[in-house]
């Protein structure tokens, strides 16, 4: 079968939206020990803080709108 060696690894390609990255750590088996994956739609909800700080709660719904985020991507 399949094995991967141990150690852990990131790697991240561009997506359409963004950076799409992959964390994978092994222990040398033939399955991943943890499998982390980070959307580009979740850097850009990282923002939101950021850009959110100062405005009214109303405006918070448009500014969501403008970042373009597919929550079904970040809720994976």
């Amino acid at each position: 079968g399949f094995h991967v060696p141990a150690g852990e690894t990131y790697r991240a390609v561009e997506a359409p939206k963004g950076e799409f990255g992959v964390y994978l750590v092994s222990r040398g088996g033939n399955r991943p020990y943890r499998c982390k994956i980070r959307s580009p739609g979740y850097a850009h909800l990282q923002m939101l803080d950021t850009v959110a700080t100062g405005a009214m709660l109303a405006d918070v719904v448009t500014i969501i709108g403008t970042l373009d985020v597919v929550f079904g991507e970040i809720d994976r």
